[in-house]
């Protein structure tokens, strides 16, 4: 008795239905999805006149130390390179800027004892000066490689 022919072949399947499925998802998500952009604020600075722009960088405090490590305040030499000294000196021009307190712009010679701008920034910090910031210049490509 023979009920059926044996096959040796294992079944095809028909993956064509399961990609129409796949892109038929992606075309839903793609369209569904809504894109949002993001906004930009939109901040009004405030200008500034030349008067008022040399009234700001007069009353900042500037601090120079040159290559020896020698401290100059508002371009006045201070008596010795002691941070006790420095301490003093930043006081006195603390309270004669009166309520508000200036920032202080460290300029500093390449060649400068780290140790001497370190001393610097911890005498303003203990005094109180909190806004330091470092002048620099900028410097020509040539430049860069000579002495």
């Amino acid at each position: 008795m023979k009920l059926g022919e044996r096959r040796d072949r294992a079944p095809d399947i028909n993956i064509t239905p399961l990609i129409d499925v796949v892109f038929l998802l992606l075309i839903f998500f793609m369209v569904s999805t809504t894109f949002s952009r993001l906004t930009e604020l939109e901040i009004q600075l405030p200008e500034a006149t030349e008067a008022e722009r040399e009234e700001k960088e007069s009353r900042t405090l500037q601090l120079v130390i040159d290559v020896q490590g020698r401290y100059f305040i508002n371009d006045n030499r201070l008596v010795n390179d002691r941070p006790e000294t420095l301490r003093r000196a930043l006081e006195k021009e603390l309270a004669a800027a009166g309520d508000e307190v200036p920032p202080v712009v460290i300029s500093a010679d390449a060649r400068t004892p780290h140790q001497a701008v370190i001393t610097a920034m911890d005498v303003a910090q203990q005094v109180g000066l909190r806004r330091l910031s470092f002048a620099t210049e900028s410097v020509s490509p040539g430049a860069a490689d000579s002495p």
